[in-house]
């Protein structure tokens, strides 16, 4: 086995200009600081100016879908070009890959988010009672998943018309298939479900990281740069500025 196959993968993806190649340096930079396994960093993107010289970068791949291959509007919304790290093969990558999108803050080691069994794991969606999940961390196999691009590409609206995003789509793909579990609910914490403080201490105290939590999921407003700035993003929700937010997004 060659010392690349021994490797895991962690992969980011990248489009458009709601997050640039600064987003992409920081999110190596904390992995780099929290994942102690061999491993290589991979941004998939189209626009690969600024990104620094130690991360892999890769076209976004062309899985035969012409509204995903030509980024057309509804395929760059709602996440849905994160379906194309399904594609089989992967560029050239192979192995457990964990996926991770650009807004998250890593407070924790990353190391146990390859050590469960599981074809498809993901966080649990807080606000579904559904199968749901949140796909701003998951871990699959890369190559393994191709068959949910086979169903998507076969009839894209009897695909997409029952969900709302991408990751409604894919994990309830996986289900069906009884191959989806779950991370333990303390290692993904919700920055606005998890971290602020419950009316009226959020006037009083800054927002805190919960017990043993890996990474902070930043889900709508505020994005890491508008919490550690005290900006909410809403203005019924009062985020003071979040100072170790500095510390760990870097």
């Amino acid at each position: 086995m060659s010392d690349a196959q021994q490797k895991v993968n962690v992969i980011c993806i990248k489009w458009g200009d709601k997050y640039g190649s600064d987003y992409v340096n920081t999110l190596y930079s904390m992995v780099s600081r929290n994942l102690s396994l061999p491993h290589r960093f991979v941004c998939f993107t189209d626009e690969a100016e600024g990104i620094r010289s130690e991360v892999e970068v890769k076209p976004i791949p062309k899985i035969g879908f012409e509204d995903f291959d030509e980024k057309k509007p509804w395929a760059k919304a709602h996440g849905w070009l994160k379906l194309t790290c399904f594609a089989n093969p992967l560029s050239d990558l192979t192995g457990p890959t964990l996926f991770l999108d650009l807004d998250i803050v890593i407070v924790g080691s990353l190391d146990d988010f390859f050590t469960p069994e599981g074809d498809f794991m993901v966080i649990k969606e807080w606000d579904k009672s559904d199968a749901t999940g949140n796909t701003s961390v998951f871990r699959f196999e890369a190559g393994a998943h191709e068959d949910a691009l086979d169903y998507l590409k076969a009839d894209p609206e009897k695909a997409t018309d029952p969900v709302r995003n991408e990751q409604e789509y894919i994990t309830q793909f996986v289900d069906r298939q009884n191959r989806l579990k779950y991370w333990p609910e303390q290692w993904c914490r919700s920055f606005k479900r998890h971290c602020i403080r419950p009316f009226p201490l959020s006037f009083f105290q800054q927002p805190r990281i919960p017990n043993d939590a890996r990474v902070i999921i930043f889900h709508g407003k505020p994005h890491p740069d508008d919490a550690l700035a005290g900006r909410s993003g809403k203005w019924y929700r009062k985020v003071l500025p979040t100072r170790w937010i500095a510390e760990y997004w870097q």
